[in-house]
């Protein structure tokens, strides 16, 4: 049974709207807390932020499992995670995304391997030439006659190992014969509603960007929502990729404290429903100094991270059954999806990297600086790969953990 695009956004807001909803209360609860928490919060947070990051490691393993198919997945795996940990920037996932993309259709349709046997055939046609025009001056010679149709039996018996050797590098063996099914002979309706409604969300990320550059600074909300637009596009790889694009374009423009980012992101994890909820719960913060009030942040932050999905799904759900027989295309996915693959990694370290809280290091420090939050890592990784530990639970017994350090070291 088929559904309608309205059964599906009526699902998309039974699974997502309640969570959002509570992120948004929590927003509202943390804009009334102090500028200092009590030692066992900050204890709690960093426990929560350690059995995150193992939450997170574990799913970067599963997912590597599926991903990897073949040694070029594998190595783009390690790419994409190794690129990710070195360099962070607006433009910087997305040409990750098109590199790996490109290197699995290179390698798929092995245009790199057709290339090297076609430049070896050529130099030895050039050889064979140059042995030719040799062997023709030898037979001019007055004292090398021969008969011409031994010369021309010669000539047949080089050239005729030649035209075979080229014939396997035929154009036509590459490219999809008229009845392969990759051909589209009757293109239906959904195709072209399909193209229309990708090419008209293009329009409108060029549009946002555009406005983007030139209005910036000048209006908090459309500064939120082009934010939080562009994240929610050029993310692949789910919900904790998004995090450290998160805290660049909502932290580092100071509209947001990196200890109400933080505190928001360990409690949020508890929560069931996508990890884009966590942008509802930064917009709501992100419109506290100025004239709209925290709802106002909280749709725009919802809206601006979630249509970019919605519509480019919508649009690819009408050109799939074609695209999804085009060669080219599904090594491109390949690549993509090994790529994302790899930043999931890439999340786990910068989560890593400023998990950890308390009243000195309010904006994230290392969770490396005790042995006890690695613990803690490892006991969410491990737990759920070996002892299918949930994840709300692993998130509780993070909180238990850091909180059993706390009582531990203040004793």
């Amino acid at each position: 049974m088929h559904y309608d695009y309205l059964t599906g956004f009526l699902a998309f807001l039974v699974w997502a709207l309640p969570m959002a909803c509570v992120s948004f209360g929590l927003a509202l609860g943390v804009r009334n807390i102090g500028s200092e928490l009590p030692a066992p919060v900050y204890a709690l947070l960093s426990g929560l932020n350690s059995a995150t990051v193992g939450i997170i490691a574990l799913a970067a393993i599963q997912l590597s499992s599926k991903a990897v198919t073949d040694k070029l997945t594998r190595i783009l795996v390690f790419f994409g995670g190794a690129a990710g940990m070195l360099y962070n920037a607006l433009w910087y996932f997305p040409v990750l995304m098109a590199a790996g993309a490109l290197t699995t259709v290179l390698w798929d349709l092995k245009v790199l391997q057709r290339l090297i046997k076609a430049l070896r055939q050529s130099k030895r046609r050039n050889e064979q030439d140059v042995g030719d025009v040799e062997l023709s001056n030898l037979e001019q010679a007055p004292s090398a006659e021969a008969p011409e149709s031994s010369v021309t039996a010669r000539h047949t018996a080089k050239t005729t190992p030649q035209a075979t050797e080229t014939s396997d590098t035929n154009p036509s063996s590459i490219l999809p014969s008229a009845e392969s099914p990759t051909t589209a002979t009757n293109p239906k309706t959904s195709w072209k509603a399909g193209t229309a409604v990708i090419a008209t969300f293009l329009l409108s990320f060029i549009l946002v960007m555009a406005l983007r550059g030139i209005y910036s600074d000048r209006n908090r909300g459309f500064d939120l929502f082009a934010n939080l637009y562009l994240a929610g596009t050029i993310i692949f790889g789910g919900g904790p990729v998004v995090v450290p694009l998160l805290r660049s374009y909502i932290v580092s423009p100071g509209w947001v404290s990196p200890r109400d980012f933080l505190l928001g992101l360990a409690i949020t994890q508890a929560f069931p429903g996508p990890n884009f909820n966590f942008a509802v719960y930064l917009g709501a913060l992100a419109v506290q100094d100025t004239s709209l009030p925290p709802i106002a942040g909280g749709i725009i932050g919802f809206l601006a991270i979630y249509i970019p999905g919605l519509w480019l799904c919508a649009g690819f759900i009408g050109v799939w059954g074609s695209l999804r027989k085009v060669v080219w295309v599904r090594a491109a996915l390949r690549g993509v999806h090994a790529t994302a693959v790899g930043l999931v990694f890439t999340a786990v370290y910068r989560l890593f990297e400023i998990g950890y809280l308390d009243k000195d290091v309010q904006g994230g420090g290392t969770l490396s600086r005790d042995p006890w939050w690695v613990v803690i890592i490892a006991a969410a990784c491990y737990g759920g790969m070996h002892f299918h530990l949930a994840p709300p639970v692993a998130i509780i017994m993070g909180a238990a953990m850091g909180l059993l350090r706390y009582a531990v070291v203040s004793s």
